[in-house]
């Protein structure tokens, strides 16, 4: 295993090349839990996660011989960004593999640092087998994204970055995939400050090293989430023994509490998160951790490259959950002025309509009838209520989608 001067040797090689990332209070996280909550914000890094700070330790610490070999990697975007920087830094020859689903943003965020990338296989693990039998057919050096010493040893780093704070932690909560940023992170922390814990948080849509930690042996799960960044499928031997060691608790998060928290955090903290980076303040927010017992809590946010895709829908549906959104389909006698009785009513109770549909063919409707489908800015849960007594009280039929 690392020891800590593994971690500081890491800091010396990361010294160049990484921003020490700002570890602030959140205020209105504060404020609403009652202990004080610090955001590790590994979104505002270099290449826009933590995963450079491993990546380029690693890379930095191959001879000579095995730099001009070229190097070879797999990940579904924040690992791969960081072996293409370094790769870029070091001017050796790279090639990343990534799932075919990864972001667009990934994808462009690698090519921008002059690596090759191959798109193979629907998950990580498809991709990871890909890059192995690549890396020995071309005898290349491949970079692993978490069973590596080296890459463990710095992402510990971020472990002495939140102990050099100042601030005097009782728990420190941690994204978990395969593994790698818990081990560095828990290693230094665990060797500097026993008492502090280590609490790591999974996908309820990637359980694999949450099993595996509980079980303790590597077992395979299937695995769907938003978080892409921590969607592996198999357990690692090398970080489960990392987690054995050092980590107090591993608990999960589904998507909706994720979407949830990176939500939170673009309106409240200003701060634009990824999934996986997510993972930590949606296990606050919705409760999955006692946080009463504690006076301080770090959350390491681990990445911000999220596909503009997803922050859309996830904006979208989050305007629906907090009802600031409303989406209905009203069924009305398809006459003259019809549709102009509907839209004084929700003009009357200032419900602003963003979007407007009208089917006369809908099957599922009478001769005679129409379907208006409408959508509402509306100003919460009472002025919805107010909205759908108004439909009732004039005899529309409706459905809330």
């Amino acid at each position: 295993m690392i020891t800590i001067q593994d971690i500081c040797l890491a800091r010396e090689n990361l010294s160049k090349v990484i921003a020490e990332t700002p570890l602030s209070l959140d205020s209105k996280l504060s404020s609403r839990t009652g202990v004080g909550v610090y955001l590790k914000k590994e979104n505002l890094q270099n290449t826009g996660s933590f995963k450079l700070r491993g990546a380029f330790n690693r890379i930095t610490n191959l001879s000579q011989i095995d730099k001009n070999k070229g190097i070879v990697a797999a990940s579904a975007g924040n690992h791969a960004q960081g072996v293409a920087f370094a790769g870029q830094y070091y001017s050796i020859p790279t090639t990343i593999v990534m799932p075919e689903n990864t972001p667009l943003t990934k994808i462009n965020g690698v090519k921008s640092y002059g690596a090759d990338v191959i798109l193979h296989g629907s998950i990580y693990d498809d991709a990871y087998k890909f890059a192995l039998k690549l890396a020995e057919e071309q005898s290349s050096i491949f970079v692993h994204p978490f069973e590596d010493h080296d890459v463990i040893a710095g992402q510990g780093s971020i472990g002495i970055e939140i102990i050099n704070s100042g601030v005097n932690f009782d728990a420190v909560i941690v994204p978990v995939g395969g593994g790698g940023l818990i081990s560095g992170v828990a290693s230094a922390i665990k060797n500097l400050k026993p008492h502090v814990k280590i609490i790591g948080v999974v996908s309820a849509g990637a359980t694999a090293l949450k099993e595996s930690f509980e079980l303790g042996e590597p077992v395979s799960r299937p695995v769907k989430t938003i978080a892409d960044g921590i969607a592996v499928k198999n357990g690692s031997k090398i970080t489960l023994e990392y987690l054995k060691k050092y980590v107090d608790e591993v608990i999960s998060v589904d998507d909706e509490e994720i979407a949830g928290a990176i939500l939170y955090l673009l309106e409240n903290s200003k701060i634009v998160v990824e999934g996986a980076g997510a993972v930590g303040v949606a296990s606050i927010l919705y409760g999955k951790i006692d946080i009463s017992k504690y006076k301080n809590i770090a959350i390491v946010v681990s990445g911000g490259n999220i596909d503009v895709t997803m922050l859309s829908i996830i904006i979208e549906k989050g305007l629906i959950k907090s009802n600031r959104k409303l989406k209905l389909i009203v069924t009305l006698i398809d006459k003259h002025g019809a549709l102009m009785g509907l839209t004084k009513i929700f003009s009357d109770l200032r419900a602003n309509i963003v979007q407007i549909g009208y089917d006369r063919t809908a099957t599922s409707i009478s001769y005679g009838d129409a379907n208006v489908s409408v959508d509402l800015e509306i100003k919460g849960l009472e002025h919805r209520k107010e909205i759908e007594d108004n439909l009732a009280i004039n005899g529309y039929k409706f459905k809330v989608l």
